[in-house]
């Protein structure tokens, strides 16, 4: 499965400016088909709900995409795919939040501010899919082509990668105010 791994991260990498080429070239359908494929191979790497959500999400989009011959569809998928992992941190909350059961991983046993901690974390980052996707639906929606690429293929990336590092900061400082591991 290494090859279903990286070709899974290699597509879901590149997928925006895939689509931006083939859209700047009327071919919407083939689009659609490399956002199928691209998550496809995260489906095959992961088998995760999420993943599969995101799968089956991309084919309806990818269909609609083909027959309807229009580029907004296509452009959806980053869309759904912060309405999948929003929906996955909000549900947590009802039970084990997201971030308290990443850090069970490492640490079964959590102390009482810890736990207080990863429900706080949580949330945040359902504020972050929420914010990350109304961009994305923006950019979808009332932004050309290119910049929809831009922002999904580069800047959305880049945020994630902000939100970790502002997370894992916020958490260090956190433990050791209070005295966690």
């Amino acid at each position: 499965m290494p090859f279903v791994r990286i070709a899974g991260v290699l597509l879901a990498a590149v997928y925006p400016f895939a689509v931006y080429f083939l859209l700047k070239h009327g071919l919407s359908w083939a689009a659609g088909a490399v956002i199928a494929l691209a998550s496809l191979f995260v489906w095959l790497s992961k088998r995760n709900r999420i993943s599969l959500a995101a799968f089956a999400a991309a084919l309806i989009l990818a269909c609609v995409s083909g027959l309807a011959q229009d580029s907004t569809a296509v452009k959806l998928y980053p869309v759904v795919m912060n309405a999948c992992w929003l929906a996955f941190f909000a549900f947590s909350l009802a039970s084990v939040p997201a971030v308290e059961f990443f850090a069970r991983i490492k640490h079964k046993d959590l102390p009482p501010a810890a736990v207080v901690y990863c429900r706080k974390a949580t949330f945040a980052w359902c504020i972050f899919f929420l914010f990350n996707g109304l961009a994305a639906l923006d950019s979808a929606l009332f932004r050309s082509d290119a910049w929809w690429a831009l922002y999904n293929g580069a800047i959305a990336y880049a945020l994630i990668a902000l939100m970790f590092a502002f997370e894992y900061i916020v958490r260090r400082i956190y433990a050791r105010m209070n005295r966690l591991p």
